[in-house]
């Protein structure tokens, strides 16, 4: 096996790089980070969608091209409807939770401590006590044990990477196969790839988390972003969606 050539692996970085500022990336990205008031959980954000869109663009690209598979542009057109599908249901969870008022809430009373025997995803509300005196309720869920470790945030920046890591295979594997001869290259090729996306989404989104971390702060603030990121998503996503069909 012929070694990966110093030009294509710095090739695939850039590449990433510039992948990562791909508009469908963006949107789905900038939903999911307008919930996050702490300019450290938003950054995570971009980490942890360039770890899911690498997991599964490296794994069904090294599949592509090990097997020595065609995607036809019918299949590459239906995985972007998928990820025009996505954005529309990411707008219209971000728009729910908007209408419902749970952004308002600090994200500690949102995952409850305490269950009701497997009552899990109920929205209700009991009393919370903050010192001697003062007691207010707020809206809270109790989600599955896994989602409770993982965190629903973190969970769907995952899920949203590793769709549009699926989606984008094909484009990239081709890429791929045509500049390199062996399977080993092509799979670090793949991997390069995805480091610099995860840089550089990393960055994209530590520069759009600071101005909304402090936007947060104020409760009209979250309301227009919230508004405006689902609203946002949901265009992005038809209009995506129209220009595949």
């Amino acid at each position: 096996m012929e070694p990966a050539p110093l030009s294509a692996m710095l090739l695939g970085f850039l590449l990433g790089l510039q992948h990562a500022t791909d508009p469908d990336h963006l949107v789905a990205v900038a939903t999911i980070l307008t919930r996050e008031r702490r300019f450290a959980d938003g950054a995570l954000i971009g980490v942890l969608w360039g770890a899911g869109h690498m997991t599964t663009l490296t794994i069904v690209g090294a599949i592509i091209i090990g097997l020595k598979l065609t995607v036809t542009p019918a299949v590459g057109g239906s995985l972007e409807l998928v990820v025009a599908a996505m954005l529309i249901v990411l707008g219209i969870l971000r728009l729910r939770d908007a209408i419902r008022g749970l952004d308002t809430v600090p994200a500690g009373h949102l995952v409850a401590d305490h269950d009701h025997g497997g009552g899990a995803g109920v929205v209700h509300s009991h009393p919370h006590v903050h010192g001697a005196e003062h007691s207010h309720e707020h809206a809270h869920v109790h989600p599955s044990r896994w989602l409770a470790k993982l965190g629903w945030r973190s969970g769907r920046a995952l899920v949203v990477g590793a769709i549009h890591g699926l989606a984008g295979s094909a484009a990239v594997s081709l890429l791929v196969l045509a500049t390199l001869r062996s399977t080993t290259s092509a799979v670090v090729y793949l991997l390069i790839f995805g480091i610099g996306t995860i840089i550089g989404m990393t960055v994209l989104t530590a520069l759009m988390a600071f101005p909304v971390s402090m936007a947060l702060r104020y409760r009209r603030a979250r309301q227009a972003l919230a508004l405006c990121a689902g609203v946002g998503s949901i265009a992005f996503g038809l209009v995506y969606g129209y220009r595949l069909i």
